[in-house]
């Protein structure tokens, strides 16, 4: 199938103005389970605010938090697709579209002066991130829209390898209690470990992405999944800090081959409204896994 860059950049721009206003069909299923699920009054009553404002926000066409977030891309691009060489300028435009469309919030901040552009673009954002396949014509494109306070527990370190499991569970708990409650929860969890703190910081990026409900393809970190969920669902801070006893909607863990003396360990969120949408540009048209109610 041919784009033009106008082409791709009008559906990219709807696509974002899509995604902040609905969130992912696995995101709304878990949360309608957790909601299910829980025994909390207040808790309940929490759940049931969030379920509201995605009805609302969906039926005005409204963003469903006024903090639509920084804007990122993550690309998978085949190196015969005909749409790469046009990406960055063409993503930044799409940006600076949706921005005025849907309307988005001006988040793009300079620094030290603290200048906001007010197009949600400038120097770094909007994020890219590419990954080439070589010989390959498609093109996999995931928005994320990350809003301020589900960054804010994000952090990384190195430590010696001897603190295992109980040692990184330990690290991602102290975020969690010390500024989970400022991220919105009930949270996406994503952990790396790695050899860098950088490649951990990548990883735990990608883990948080991750499709809800899909365990680590390796079998063992899979486990470590599950006993990290429970520690953090132990926790009690529940939706919203209100209380209950979930906190988190998943946690991912992605790894990488680390130095025998030294391992670094990331953690990122992701809050409950986990605005993140893909579309699939391949040689039959466009497909959106994500959302089933987009119109390409």
């Amino acid at each position: 199938m041919e784009w033009d860059r106008q082409k791709f950049i009008d559906t990219v721009a709807r696509f974002i103005d899509y995604t902040a206003k609905r969130l992912p069909d696995d995101v709304v299923a878990r949360l309608k389970e957790m909601a299910d699920r829980e025994t909390d009054e207040r808790a309940k009553v929490m759940y049931a605010c969030m379920l509201e404002d995605l009805d609302r926000a969906d039926a005005s066409s409204r963003p469903v938090c006024q903090d639509t977030g920084l804007v990122q891309f993550f690309v998978t691009v085949g190196s015969e697709c005909k749409l790469l060489p046009l990406l960055p300028s063409a993503l930044k435009e799409a940006v600076e579209i949706a921005t005025s469309t849907a309307p988005l919030r001006p988040n793009a901040v300079e620094f030290p002066s603290e200048n906001n552009t007010g197009t949600n673009t400038g120097k770094g954002v909007p994020f890219i991130e590419y990954d080439i396949v070589p010989g390959s014509d498609e093109l996999r494109l995931t928005v994320y829209l990350q809003g301020g306070g589900s960054a804010l527990p994000g952090r990384a370190a190195v430590f010696p390898p001897s603190v295992g499991f109980n040692g990184i569970a330990g690290f991602v708990a102290d975020a969690m209690v010390e500024k989970g409650i400022n991220a919105c929860p009930p949270l996406v969890v994503g952990v790396g470990v790695a050899g860098c703190m950088a490649t951990a910081a990548k990883l735990a990026k990608h883990a948080a992405l991750r499709k809800i409900g899909v365990p680590s393809p390796d079998a063992e970190i899979a486990v470590l999944e599950g006993k990290l969920k429970e520690v953090l669902d132990e926790i009690a801070i529940g939706p919203q800090g209100v209380g209950g006893t979930s906190s988190v909607i998943a946690v991912n863990i992605d790894t990488a081959c680390h130095h025998p003396s030294s391992m670094g360990v990331a953690v990122q969120f992701g809050c409950w409204a986990m605005r993140r949408g893909e579309l699939i540009f391949g040689t039959d048209g466009v497909v959106c896994p994500t959302h089933g109610g987009f119109e390409v």
